[in-house]
């Protein structure tokens, strides 16, 4: 009866396991076509208003494709699991930076106009930078969210600003622009797939690592991050094989911004943070990542394949480092 017992609980534990895999893989698929349609939206809103690409690119598509982000450390800090809450955003920027940029980059060389590298770059750097300061005392407080929010509303106004009256180039007179039902209906379904099927991912997958004994840094700086960066992802290396890489890197660098500014900043003024398995590696891996990125978009404003590749790259060894760590 015994062991009756024992391999039906076994069997009930395995089943548990592959429906997980399951719905991860669900999850996965629903980012993938979401993000699709993300895209289009994005493009034909940027097209109808005559918006750079950059400028959606930097807000509306990362500020959708972030909300991920903000749920998952959100409800974390209000749990009480900082280290999840922080990892999942140190983690996010650091895939955002190496993988996405590095994997959209060896699909197409990206084009970086020279507004995003003298000062787009340099602010994503300046809030990396911001976020490393305040980690190393061990706490987020509602002191640091503060300014982090001061420093996220300068950021929006200052883009804002800067676009305003520019010269994006004529439109493709042949190509009839997407009417505002149809953009409307892409960026609603497209965001309502992002966010739904992140989730979906990221609870089956850490339902399995959580099985297997691992630090909530650990999950956060991986698992979840890599979980909530799918729409990310998606999005970015969609835009770049359909030649949109002012969508592409501005939604990497927004989203960049977005996670630290605005999710730390609001998660932290409601419960402040107390971290304790981020180290400085990892925010290092998060500040020189951005700055790595900014070094290679200043030869001939191009990301090219092999600096793609070169991110993608240190960004799997520094996961085979934190799994080292692990097992």
């Amino acid at each position: 009866m015994i062991e009756i017992f024992l391999s039906s609980g076994i069997g009930l534990y395995s089943a548990g396991i592959w429906l997980n895999v399951l719905l991860a893989v669900v999850g996965v698929v629903l980012v993938l076509w979401g993000a699709d349609r993300l895209t289009d939206g994005a493009v034909g809103l940027a097209e109808r208003m005559n918006i750079p690409q950059m400028v959606i690119g930097l807000t509306i598509v990362a500020m959708g494709t972030s909300m991920p982000e903000f749920c998952v450390s959100f409800v974390s800090a209000l749990k009480g699991t900082s280290d999840l809450a922080v990892g999942n955003v140190v983690g996010s920027n650091i895939l955002n930076t190496m993988l996405i940029v590095g994997v959209a980059a060896l699909i197409a060389s990206m084009d970086i106009p020279k507004p995003t590298v003298k000062k787009d770059i340099p602010f994503a750097i300046l809030a990396s930078a911001a976020l490393f300061l305040f980690c190393l005392d061990g706490n987020i407080s509602r002191t640091d969210s503060g300014l982090l929010l001061i420093l996220f509303v300068f950021f929006m106004a200052f883009t804002f600003h800067t676009t305003k009256g520019t010269d994006i180039g004529k439109q493709d007179e042949k190509k009839k622009p997407m009417t505002l039902f149809r953009v409307g209906v892409w960026l609603l379904v497209g965001l309502a797939c992002l966010i739904f099927g992140s989730n979906v991912f990221v609870d089956a997958a850490t339902k399995v690592a959580s099985s297997l004994g691992v630090s909530d840094a650990v999950i956060g700086l991986t698992i979840v991050a890599g979980g909530t960066s799918l729409p990310e992802l998606a999005t970015s290396v969609l835009a770049a094989r359909k030649g949109n890489s002012g969508i592409a890197i501005g939604n990497v660098l927004g989203s960049n911004v977005f996670n630290i500014l605005a999710i730390l900043g609001i998660t932290g003024l409601i419960s402040p943070m107390h971290i304790h398995g981020i180290g400085t590696t990892d925010l290092s891996m998060m500040l020189g990542g951005i700055v790595l990125l900014w070094l290679f978009s200043f030869t001939k404003y191009t990301i090219a394949r092999w600096e793609g590749f070169l991110l993608s790259a240190i960004y799997i060894g520094y996961i085979g480092f934190l799994i080292s760590g692990v097992i």
